[in-house]
């Protein structure tokens, strides 16, 4: 996901969003820890993502921003 698409979110969706990629991220090193997965890559996008939503909902908290 881009930062482009995130910005155009409204709060409650970015917070519907981050849970959902956390739980993505949870099933996804969960996966890998059974048996690797073909594109271990995948890890380190949803962590980006994750990370990406974590910044945006702080900036608009810090900014006053609902």
């Amino acid at each position: 996901m881009k930062i482009r698409e995130i910005r155009e979110l409204s709060t409650k969706e970015l917070n519907e969003r981050l849970a959902e990629s956390r739980e993505n991220l949870s099933r996804i090193k969960l996966g890998h820890a059974i048996s690797p997965l073909d594109n271990p890559s995948e890890i380190k996008k949803t962590r980006r993502t994750v990370a990406r939503l974590i910044t945006e909902l702080g900036q608009r908290e810090s900014n006053g921003v609902q």
